[in-house]
C-alpha cells in the first residue's frame, strides 16, 4: 500500500482557496495533496463533500476545578464533543486558585487531560499573580510549552487589580508568552448589579443590563493601553459587540499586536432571548452577555475585515437543573448569582456555517481561517494545526454543505443538560473526523478512544514577537533605555 488512507473526490479548502484534490494520509501526517494516484489501506470516497482541516478550539473549559458551581465536562466528554462538531484541538485552562502553586495545577491538569480523544494544549490562568508565580514557576511553565496566558479583569476571586495584570504582562514579555484577556471592568459590574438587585430587578434577564457593553468598551480600551505601553501582544476573548471590537480594530490600526477573538454564541444570541419564563433564562446567562442585532452585523463586518479573527466556543458548561450549576444560588437567587458559561464546543463549527457559509455571509476559506487556521496561528499550533499541507497532523474534517440537522442535546455528546441550540436547523454538518489520520466521529457517532489525544507544547513563535517600541525611550520591562 502507497498510504495508510486515501480521501478521494472532495473539495480541499484552506485559509486561502479551494479546489477539488486528493489527500493522502499515511503515519498520523498528511503526506500529499492534489491529484493522486496510488493505493491504500482506507480509501474514503469525498465526492460532494468539503474537506477542511479539523477546528481549532482556543478556548475552552474542561476538567475545571471550584470551589462553588462545577464545569460539568471533564477531557473524555468535552473531547467526545469536540469531536462530534468537527474540533480536532482544543486549548483548555489551566485554573489556578487563589494561593496555589500553578506548576501543581499543571501538573494535575496533564493527568485530568489524558482522557482525551482530541489533542490538546494549556492556557495558564494565574489568578494570584504573587513572585513565586511569576519569577520562579512561569519561566519553566512557558519553557516546557505553555506559552500562553489568561487573566481576568473581573470576577471575584479570580480577577486580577491593575497592578497585578501589569506584573503578568511583564512577566509574559519576559517569558515569550502570549496574554489572552477577560475584559470587563469590575466595579462597575458590581455596583450596576448591587443596584438592580435593591430595585428588585433580579430575574435572569436583566444579567445584560448589569454587564452593559461600556463595562467591556472601558476594559478593552485599558487593556490595550496598558500592553501597548510594555510592549506586550495579546488577545481579548470573546468580544461581545461593536464598540468593543472597534476598540480592537483602533488598536491594529496603530499596528499594536491585538488580536480579537467572538464565540458562535455573539453571532446567535441577542439580550432579549434571556427574557424566558421562569428560571429559563440562565442558560442563556454568559458572560460578557449577550446585546443586539445591530451588534451581531457588525461583528460579522469586522470578520470579514479580518479585525476579528479568531472564532471559539468559549465552551463553559454547567447544568441547568443542578444545584451545583445554573441553579447554584435557587430558582429565587438573583442573576448575578448564576454561574456564566454555555455548552457549544459541539456547535460551534455547524452553527458559524450555517450562519456564515449557507447563508451567504462568509465562503468557505474564510471559515477556515475563523475556526482553525488563524486560532492555530495565533497560539503557535501552525502548520501542525489549522492547514491540510504536507507534514501537517492529519488533522480532516470531512464535511457535507447540504446536510440539513436538528441541534439537540443528545448530538452534543457532551456532560450538560441543555444546549442552547436545541431545535436549531444547521445545515453543513460534519459526517466524518480525523485526528492525525485515526477517526474520532463518523456517521453521527463518536467512536474515537479515550486518551488518543496528545499534549501539544509550543515552541517560541514569530507571530507574538513583541514590536520593540515604548511611550518612551525607556524599556520598562528590561529597565533599559532604547
Amino acid at each position: 500500500m502507497d498510504y495508510d488512507l486515501l480521501i478521494r473526490g472532495g473539495t480541499v479548502v484552506s485559509a486561502q482557496d479551494m479546489a477539488k484534490a486528493d489527500v493522502a494520509i499515511s503515519g498520523g501526517q498528511v503526506v500529499a495533496v492534489g491529484a493522486l494516484g496510488g493505493s491504500a489501506r482506507e480509501v474514503i470516497d469525498a465526492s460532494g463533500m468539503l474537506v477542511m482541516p479539523g477546528g481549532v478550539d482556543t478556548h475552552v473549559h474542561l476538567a475545571q476545578r471550584s470551589r462553588g458551581p462545577e464545569m460539568c465536562d471533564d477531557f473524555r466528554t468535552g473531547s467526545a464533543s469536540a469531536a462530534a462538531g468537527g474540533t480536532t484541538t482544543v486549548v483548555c485552562f489551566a485554573w489556578q486558585g487563589k494561593g496555589e502553586s500553578l506548576a501543581e495545577v499543571v501538573k494535575d491538569y496533564h493527568q485530568r487531560a489524558r482522557q482525551s480523544m482530541v489533542d490538546y494544549a494549556f492556557h495558564l490562568t494565574i489568578t494570584d499573580a504573587t513572585p513565586a508565580v511569576l519569577d520562579q514557576e512561569l519561566p519553566s511553565l512557558v519553557e516546557e510549552g505553555n506559552r500562553s496566558i489568561k487573566i481576568f479583569m473581573t470576577y471575584d476571586g479570580v480577577r486580577l487589580d491593575d497592578a497585578a495584570v501589569i506584573r503578568v504582562l511583564a512577566a509574559a514579555r519576559r517569558n515569550k508568552a502570549l496574554v489572552c484577556v477577560h475584559a470587563e471592568h469590575h466595579d462597575l459590574i458590581s455596583w450596576m448589579g448591587e443596584q438592580l438587585v435593591a430595585a428588585g430587578l433580579t430575574a435572569p434577564k436583566y444579567h445584560p443590563w448589569g454587564k452593559p457593553m461600556i463595562a467591556e468598551r472601558e476594559a478593552v480600551n485599558r487593556i490595550v493601553a496598558l500592553a501597548e505601553a510594555l510592549d506586550v501582544p495579546i488577545q481579548v476573548f470573546h468580544v461581545s459587540g461593536a464598540q468593543s471590537a472597534e476598540e480592537i480594530a483602533r488598536a491594529q490600526a496603530r499596528g499594536l499586536k491585538v488580536w480579537g477573538e467572538t464565540c458562535v454564541h455573539y453571532l446567535t444570541l441577542v439580550a432579549e432571548d434571556l427574557d424566558r419564563p421562569g428560571f429559563e433564562g440562565a442558560k442563556l446567562v454568559f458572560g460578557p452577555p449577550a446585546r443586539t442585532k445591530a451588534d451581531q452585523e457588525a461583528l460579522w463586518d469586522y470578520m470579514r475585515r479580518g479585525i476579528i479573527e479568531v472564532i471559539s466556543s468559549d465552551h463553559a458548561p454547567t447544568r441547568y437543573d443542578d444545584p451545583k450549576g445554573k441553579k447554584f444560588a435557587g430558582e429565587d437567587g438573583p442573576f448575578t448569582q448564576i454561574p456564566n458559561g454555555i455548552p457549544g464546543l459541539a456547535a460551534r463549527l455547524p452553527v458559524l456555517f450555517t450562519e456564515g457559509v449557507t447563508k451567504g455571509r462568509i465562503d468557505p476559506p474564510t471559515f477556515v481561517r475563523l475556526v482553525s487556521t488563524n486560532p492555530a496561528k495565533l497560539v503557535g499550533l501552525h502548520p501542525k494545526k489549522g492547514a491540510i499541507a504536507p507534514s501537517s497532523d492529519a488533522d480532516v474534517v470531512i464535511w457535507d454543505p447540504a446536510k440539513s440537522v436538528t441541534l439537540t442535546n443528545e448530538r452534543m455528546h457532551h456532560g450538560g443538560d441543555y444546549t442552547p441550540y436545541e431545535g436549531y436547523q444547521a445545515t453543513g454538518y460534519p459526517v466524518r473526523v480525523l485526528v492525525r489520520g485515526v477517526t474520532v466521529f463518523d456517521d453521527g457517532k463518536v467512536v474515537g478512544k479515550a486518551g488518543h489525544g496528545s499534549y501539544l507544547p509550543r515552541a517560541p513563535y514569530a507571530k507574538i514577537t513583541p514590536l520593540g517600541r515604548f511611550p518612551t525611550p525607556f524599556n520598562p520591562v528590561d529597565r533599559k533605555i532604547v
